[in-house]
């Protein structure tokens, strides 16, 4: 972990980790790996400072570092860090963010 908080994403990039899919149904029936279908959801690790308009303006992100947030399934660039995978994606590929309730 100690690798992936010092990685800073430039501009409006945004390191992601995609959360692991669930192994047990709301029923309860276990499902093997080769059923278990992964979510399009992940937690944002490290966000970039923005982009820059024309004028020179700093744009606002729309995440923040520990959102959980809903992604494309394919897209971004892989990182290995401390031997996991991590996602470097852009602020406007991000697909919205899930609210606690």
């Amino acid at each position: 972990m100690a690798l992936v908080k010092r990685f800073v994403p430039l501009l409006d990039r945004v390191l992601i980790q995609k959360l692991k899919p669930e192994a047990k149904t709301a029923s309860g029936i276990l499902l093997p790996e080769s059923a278990a279908k992964a979510p399009n959801f992940a937690k944002v690790m490290a966000v970039g400072p923005g982009r820059r308009t024309t004028e020179g303006k700093l744009l606002p992100m729309g995440v923040k570092v520990g959102d959980k947030i809903v992604v494309p399934e394919y897209g971004g660039m892989t990182l290995k860090l401390d031997d996991e995978d991590y996602f470097v994606l852009r602020d406007e590929d991000i697909m919205g963010i899930l609210n606690e309730e």
